[in-house]
């Protein structure tokens, strides 16, 4: 394997790439090719993510396996369901993409993830952990009842494995008996590294190599010895709970096999063909290294899980600006060291939540629960009920696979939880699956639950102090990226329970600005283009209704945003009104009712009508027809 030390900046010279453009192609190769191929996709590979930038770590470590899999099955006929998705970025080039690829996670580009409306070679839509094998059991199950013979493969990362769905899945489909094959890709990282039962066991499994040698010696016994079955099946059974308890997938009725070198394409190719001549369901455990052949990723796995584009030389790097997650990290510091009460849980996101300093400076107060969202909800309320104040911090996108636990477990109960939702409103370039788009709605309609929008940082500080001291649950949302406002005390101090914040006031009742949020800027923009009084509204649940109903004197009311309309803000904006019988012009902006693609945020925005220039154009068009109506 060549190991590459830097990203090429200029496009590789390829023998054997530049001739495969399908798996159809691939597949006319001779098996002793397969290793130069690998080193070519990698070099290939690093260069087309240098360029667009995106996932990184996850794709380096799959090249050999990636290879493998549509070497030895005939896609697109057989069907490769990916978990996740980041890790298929060598699957997208293999698979005619390899000339957009550059494109990836980009504005009318290559999807961040697998999508069937992309190519026939993405057989399932992912962006979030632990569906593969749900979905390879449906179509496996499909194909047996249509009478359509075809291998399906489900690919899946330890990390995800961690997730209640996987093992709901693998439960079914070993008591059906399903011909399908789970391929369980083991690189002991998710987005951070991986923690939990799990990962020890596997850890376990791959360190045993006595258990495999007992296992063949019963077999051999069984071949002169048929009266002896019994005894050796026992035999068996017990050496595996002595010597590496391998026993969890093999007892839940599938036949295990491994682990394999997931770096050995040769290898790996033999595994997955002579796997097909077994019936039933298979699991095939493969160990690769995240970021495998890029010596900085091998020695960095989770600094190098995404990148940006590599910059020209000429350029100068922008310094990086505070963002909310590290403002939040910043005050799970300062409340922990003065209220013994607090705990944090996050399930595998204490990078990206700004939860590292947290985790070391007080690691018996911080709980990483792995790919678990359900967990850490019921987790956080049984610590709630026993006196304790638990801080969930999560990103929007991952609470929605919560919802009932956020419903039964903690809303019902009325308990003190405090939930910390990162990346709310338009993530960017990880698309539709990823965008904090419908928490508003999602929350609003639970009852107790206390819903918090910070417009800047001093904010989010506050807030999360009136949070954390507030009987009963509370979600403060804050955006993704750089943190507004000035610097500001870091102290206990909170804001007005229920009540917003009058900003700035026009001179004439024509236009009021009602701002949740991220929006605040952009109400501000707007104020330049038309006069219009702003307010901030910190709170969507309870809403400041007192001041709403002052704010119906204005000619029009505009509401700002960062969630899907339905449901939204805007929504709980217009309930007050017309349940006080008031009538007034009402224009609301945020998401419309549809997924929003992937891409830069400025421009998700911009496409949603999150914008000054629209928003002036509607409200002037308002008011001169308002006005052509009194004459």
């Amino acid at each position: 394997m060549k190991i590459f030390e830097s990203i090429p900046v200029e496009k590789p010279n390829s023998f054997f790439l530049k001739e495969i453009n399908t798996p159809e192609d691939l597949r006319t190769f001779k098996l002793k090719d397969l290793d130069k191929i690998s080193d070519e996709l990698r070099e290939y590979l690093l260069y087309s993510v240098g360029k667009s930038g995106g996932h990184f770590g996850a794709g380096l470590g799959v090249i050999e396996l990636t290879i493998a899999l549509h070497f030895a099955f005939e896609t697109p006929k057989d069907k490769l369901v990916w978990d996740v998705g980041h890790q298929t970025y060598p699957h997208k080039i293999l698979t005619e993409r390899k000339e957009t690829i550059q494109t990836i996670r980009q504005s009318n580009g290559l999807a961040p993830f697998t999508t069937p409306e992309e190519s026939k070679y993405d057989t399932f839509g992912v962006g979030h952990s632990s569906t593969s094998i749900s979905a390879a059991l449906g179509m496996a199950t499909a194909s047996r009842l249509n009478k359509d013979p075809k291998e399906v493969v489900a690919v899946i990362g330890d990390g995800a494995m961690t997730a209640g769905m996987a093992f709901e899945a693998l439960s079914h489909a070993g008591s059906i008996d399903e011909n399908f094959t789970v391929v369980l890709n083991d690189n002991q990282m998710s987005i951070s590294s991986n923690v939990g039962g799990l990962k020890n066991y596997l850890a376990k499994i791959s360190a045993s190599r006595l258990y495999n040698q007992i296992r063949e010696g019963g077999k051999t016994v069984l071949r002169f010895i048929p009266r002896a079955a019994k005894w050796v099946r026992k035999a068996e059974i017990h050496a595996k709970g002595m010597i590496a308890p391998g026993t969890l997938f093999e007892e839940l009725g599938f036949i295990y096999i491994g682990p394999i070198n997931g770096h050995d394409s040769k290898g790996l190719v033999k595994v997955l063909r002579n796997s097909k001549k077994i019936k039933g369901p298979k699991l095939i455990h493969v160990v690769t290294q995240k970021g495998k052949g890029f010596l900085p990723a091998e020695l960095d796995p989770i600094g190098y899980h995404a990148i940006d584009k590599i910059r020209p030389l000429d350029t100068k790097e922008k310094p990086k600006k505070e963002t909310y997650s590290k403002v939040f990290g910043d005050w799970l510091n300062f409340t922990a060291n003065i209220d013994e009460k607090l705990v944090a849980i996050t399930p595998a996101m204490s990078e990206g939540s700004g939860m590292v300093e947290f985790s070391e400076q007080h690691p018996d107060k911080f709980f990483d629960v792995a790919i678990a969202e359900q967990h850490s909800v019921t987790l956080a309320a049984g610590m709630a009920i026993e006196g304790l104040k638990p801080i969930v911090a999560i990103y929007s996108t991952f609470l929605q696979r919560a919802y009932d636990q956020l419903i039964h477990d903690v809303s019902l109960q009325n308990l003190n939880v405090t939930f910390a939702i990162d990346r709310a409103g338009a993530v960017g370039s990880d698309g539709p699956t990823h965008q904090g788009a419908f928490d508003l709605a999602f929350l609003r309609c639970i009852p107790n639950m206390t819903i918090m929008t910070p417009s800047s940082k001093e904010k989010l500080w506050k807030m999360l102090n009136t949070g954390f001291n507030h009987d009963g649950p509370v979600a403060i949302r804050y955006p993704r990226g750089e943190a507004k406002g000035d610097k500001f005390e870091k102290d206990k101090s909170c804001i007005d329970f229920g009540k917003s914040d009058l900003i700035k006031e026009a001179k004439s009742e024509e236009v009021v600005i009602l701002s949740f949020g991220s929006c605040l800027e952009l109400a501000l923009e707007i104020s330049n283009g038309i006069e219009a009084t702003i307010i901030d509204m910190n709170f969507v649940k309870p809403l400041d209704e007192k001041r709403i109903l002052q704010c119906s004197s204005y000619k029009i009311i505009v509401t700002l945003e960062e969630n899907s309309l339905k449901g939204g803000a805007g929504s709980s904006v217009n309930e007050v009104l017309t349940s006080n019988n008031i009538k007034t012009d009402i224009l609301s902006f945020g998401f419309p009712d549809q997924f929003l693609p992937h891409g830069d945020q400025d421009n998700q925005k911009l496409n949603a009508g999150l914008d000054k220039d629209q928003i002036i154009k509607k409200n002037t068009a308002l008011l001169q027809y308002n006005n052509e109506e009194l004459r």
